[in-house]
């Protein structure tokens, strides 16, 4: 950061230009300071930290708004699976070139996203890099004191539940790279791209998860893969019925026409909803309180005693054997 009647760097001007404006919380001292203040105002502070990679994460050819979106989003959806309400973010950019035409729209879409998901950026980094362009954001949200959701804490005969719709943005990314039509009309087509562009983070039922859940985890590299995690630290299984799996409409068209399967929905990563353990005394109350926020969230299967991965069963209720649960980076 610069220091007021400096020599300004060309990084300063930058930062000046596009992120300075954005920087309304009190606390960011309006990005001239090497660090920010975050109120702490007696809650228990969350934090979560979340990296996308030009080639990993998003293509080359992305829109930077969308960009700018998804790197915010996808620390957004931790947050709302810890039961968190965001409260500021910083952010790293590594940038080969800075260039008006990608750095304004990426700016906008930012400061909009943190308006609308009240979630200010509080400080960050701006670096060149002859790599891949990469975007890492640290978000802080708050709870109440000890009510933090873990992914632990699931036990047997609590219900699992899941928000949305699962498998759009694997589909999406696949007609990114594959260049396929799929038989899709062009509105399908695109719905499934933007689902894998801009993630719809689900802050909105963040206090429900906190007030109802057992146990909740963002799902980011894919259901079955995110399950397991859940199970091994709650140290149980559980039995999902991939036929209750929800899906959208385009989803479900190209399942029934066997150019997915339910496999690949499971599986493919980057959905950005929120799995959750929901106790059997509290699920009536969790469905209720979550139709108030209009999140969708369906019942998909039940925590079972024993410290093993969750069964996915097929229609007859028989175990579907899954040759991959998630994504993986390494």
């Amino acid at each position: 950061m610069t220091t007021p009647g400096a020599a300004a760097s060309g990084e300063d001007d930058l930062i000046a230009r596009y992120f300075r404006p954005l920087a309304t919380d009190p606390g960011a001292f309006g990005l001239i300071d090497d660090a920010a203040l975050l109120n702490h105002t007696g809650d228990d502070l969350v934090l979560t930290t979340d990296a996308i990679v030009e080639g990993v994460h998003f293509l080359s050819g992305d829109p930077p708004d969308t960009i700018a979106r998804k790197a915010l989003r996808v620390n957004l959806s931790d947050l709302a699976a810890k039961g968190a309400v965001p409260a500021g973010f910083v952010l790293t950019l590594a940038l080969r070139e800075a260039k008006e035409e990608w750095l304004a729209p990426f700016a906008r879409a930012l400061g909009e996203d943190a308006a609308t998901f009240n979630c200010p950026v509080l400080g960050g980094d701006t670096v060149s890099t002859p790599g891949p362009l990469m975007i890492s954001i640290t978000a802080f949200g708050r709870v109440p004191p000890g009510k933090m959701v873990r992914r632990s804490g699931a036990k047997p005969g609590d219900r699992i539940a899941v928000t949305g719709t699962i498998g759009d943005a694997a589909l999406g990314l696949r007609l990114l790279k594959e260049q396929a039509g799929e038989g899709l009309d062009m509105l399908s087509r695109e719905f499934l791209i933007q689902r894998y562009r801009v993630p719809q983070p689900r802050n909105a039922l963040a206090v429900v998860i906190r007030e109802h859940a057992s146990a909740a985890m963002d799902v980011s590299d894919g259901l079955a893969g995110d399950l397991a995690k859940l199970c091994a630290a709650s140290g149980i299984s559980a039995a999902i019925n991939l036929a209750d799996v929800p899906l959208s409409e385009q989803a479900r068209a190209l399942v029934t026409k066997g150019s997915s399967s339910m496999e690949a929905i499971v599986s493919g990563g980057d959905d950005y909803e929120v799995a959750c353990a929901v106790p059997e005394n509290r699920w009536d109350s969790f469905l209720a309180a979550a139709r108030l926020t209009n999140v969708q969230v369906t019942g998909i299967g039940r925590v079972e005693a024993g410290a093993a991965a969750p069964q996915f069963l097929d229609a007859a209720g028989k175990p579907v054997a899954l040759k991959r649960l998630s994504y993986s980076h390494f």
